[in-house]
């Protein structure tokens, strides 16, 4: 048995998170943080980034206007600024990891259905999909500011999976950092962790938690 039939048995329908799962993207945050922080003479709290690991794009903003309330901006105006802060990367800079279309052209060709489910803002993600010439494999695309709370909650993934009419049992998500991975977990499902830089000092945890492991999806390339 291959890799890829040994993580896709029983398994009806794929659900990913995007940044550092699907695309190589956490460098753009690093960058809007960095950019951000000067701009308004801010300093980065301890375990900052610790705190927002997982929260939508909305339950971020919550949490700089409270650490920051200094910051000239209402929620939806920061959201609005980090949208624009980082859009031209994500539509001109941010590529597919290695080895993601082949996969997803793989598991099209089997009839396995396919979902997104991440912490990202609903127009970012709309347009990375749309710049990467992705949108069509994807059945089922949400975002964690659509539910109630965000990872590691399940209730995204849950949603995906209602949205597919796919039993959670039956689904496999692929996810980058540890409170996605155990938001996956929490929804009943099984999870592939997913290797990526800016989560590097995590992969033991990311192994310990995650039924399967991937440096790159190059590992799944082939059902034969």
């Amino acid at each position: 048995m291959n890799k890829y039939e040994e993580i896709m048995k029983n398994t009806d329908a794929v659900l990913f998170d995007m940044d550092g799962t699907l695309i190589d993207s956490m460098w753009v945050w690093a960058a809007v943080d960095e950019e951000f922080y000067e701009r308004y003479g801010l300093t980065e709290p301890d375990d900052f980034y610790e705190q927002m690991e997982g929260k939508s794009f909305t339950e971020v903003a919550k949490l700089y206007l409270d650490a920051f309330p200094e910051i000239p901006f209402t929620l939806e105006e920061l959201q609005q600024e980090w949208t624009r802060m980082a859009y031209e990367k994500y539509t001109t800079e941010v590529p597919l990891k290695e080895g993601v279309r082949e996969f997803i052209t793989l598991l099209k060709e089997r009839n396995v259905k396919l979902g997104i489910g991440t912490s990202n803002g609903r127009e970012l993600v709309d347009a990375t999909l749309q710049a990467l010439d992705i949108e069509q494999y994807f059945d089922s695309v949400h975002t964690s500011c659509e539910v109630e709370t965000g990872k590691p909650s399940p209730d995204i993934y849950l949603l995906v999976a209602e949205d597919l009419g796919v039993d959670p049992s039956r689904c496999l998500v692929f996810e980058d950092v540890p409170n996605g991975i155990l938001a996956g977990k929490n929804a009943g499902m099984r999870t592939c962790a997913v290797y990526d830089q800016y989560s590097r000092d995590q992969e033991d945890k990311k192994k310990e938690m995650a039924d399967y492991y991937i440096d790159s999806y190059m590992e799944l390339g082939s059902a034969e």
